[in-house]
């Protein structure tokens, strides 16, 4: 739903431009130095990036799920670790919260969030949990008014940065699986919370991830999400169910940029006296990948406008998420191909493209994850 066409052409006019005028010419920086520069950061918060999920009277921009997609496809065309740094606090880290969250939850955190002041990580992947996120080890202990938390989050993004994370843990050891689990909203400088070395990764550098450790960590029970014990798992699941929507949104944008790089070097690019754009197996990546973007592009904005109805999306979260993801990847691959050798050479950018976008289809749920979710959605519903 878009609730103000002109005010949403200004804001996508807005981004459009800071992607292309700043973010652009800084990808090699930030591949180089693995990190974003400060005034950069500045600016996104000034746009309102920081903000752009949170409701209007906690000081965000309070934009719909479809202007969410729209805003998230022109990010995308630019390095996916610009989108991060501010991804967790839009998305899974400031959504639980902001769904399930106490009023004086929301008051006390959103404003900040939404302003930058502070930033939210998402901590529920364990060395020992990931896809089968139930089976987190992570305990919180109830000793009078605080819960006592022990355990270690894998792969926290944004956790070297963060302010505050959405941390899931087991309040009730006797309870197998999601009912035990509960949210809550842990500030950062805690005393027992301590971060591991920054992960090496495959690519995304600029987009930090490292572990988070909790030992003897003392959370006041009042900094449940909502206040009630038992239900994380589910608030867990709502805000992956947007999430996904956001991430594939993401991919669509990403592809976009990949593919027309590849279009632009094939018309440049001559062999045998001719642009290898006028080759029919170079054209024939060409559509297959304009095709695939279209179809990806239908499947996110379709879900966005049923999500801001208010419909349930599992299953369709998890189709755009499964199909764009891996439509990225596809993408990702064909461009490299196109660019011949030169696409195997960082000053083309497009090898590093081809490994940013490979974490695409591992977080938010892997790719095999949502087939679970989509199979298994469509037995209950035939059920």
């Amino acid at each position: 739903m878009i609730r103000d066409q002109d005010t949403m052409n200004a804001l996508l006019d807005t981004i459009s431009r800071f992607v292309r005028e700043r973010l652009v010419p800084n990808e090699e920086w930030v591949a180089e130095h693995d990190a974003i520069p400060e005034d950069l950061v500045a600016e996104m918060k000034a746009i309102g990036l920081f903000g752009l999920t949170i409701p209007e009277q906690y000081g965000g921009l309070g934009v719909t799920m479809e202007e969410e997609a729209l805003v998230m496809i022109e990010m995308g065309k630019t390095s996916p670790a610009f989108r991060s740094l501010f991804g967790t606090t839009v998305g899974i880290g400031s959504q639980g919260i902001l769904m399930d969250g106490s009023d004086e939850q929301k008051e006390r955190y959103l404003p900040r969030l939404a302003s930058g002041e502070i930033m939210a990580s998402f901590a529920l992947t364990e060395p020992e949990a990931g896809s089968d996120a139930a089976s987190l080890r992570t305990s919180a202990v109830l000793d009078g008014e605080d819960y006592v938390i022990n355990g270690t989050k894998r792969f926290i993004t944004n956790a070297p940065g963060a302010g505050i994370f959405t941390l899931m843990a087991r309040t009730d050891p006797g309870t197998p699986g999601a009912a035990g689990i509960s949210a809550f909203i842990v500030e950062a400088d805690t005393p027992g919370i301590s971060l591991g070395k920054p992960d090496r990764k495959m690519g995304q550098r600029g987009a930090h991830t490292c572990d988070v450790v909790f030992e003897d960590c003392r959370v006041p029970a009042r900094n449940i999400i909502g206040g009630k014990p038992g239900v994380g798992f589910k608030t867990a699941m709502k805000v992956l169910d947007k999430g996904r929507i956001h991430i594939a949104a993401i991919c669509v944008g990403v592809a976009e940029r990949m593919l027309n790089d590849a279009l632009n070097y094939a018309m440049e690019r001559k062999q045998f006296g001719e642009r290898i754009a006028d080759f029919q197996l170079v054209q024939a990546m060409l559509a297959d990948s304009r095709t695939e973007l279209y179809a990806a592009r239908c499947m996110v904005m379709d879900a966005a406008r049923r999500r801001d109805l208010g419909e349930n999306v599992s299953t369709e979260a998890s189709c755009c998420k499964l199909y764009a993801s891996e439509m990225c990847g596809r993408v990702a691959d064909r461009a490299v191909q196109i660019h011949g050798g030169a696409g195997y050479m960082t000053e083309y950018g497009i090898e590093r493209f081809y490994r940013d976008v490979r974490l695409f289809r591992i977080y938010e749920g892997t790719s095999q994850i949502q087939q679970l979710v989509i199979a298994r959605n469509m037995i209950r519903e035939a059920g």
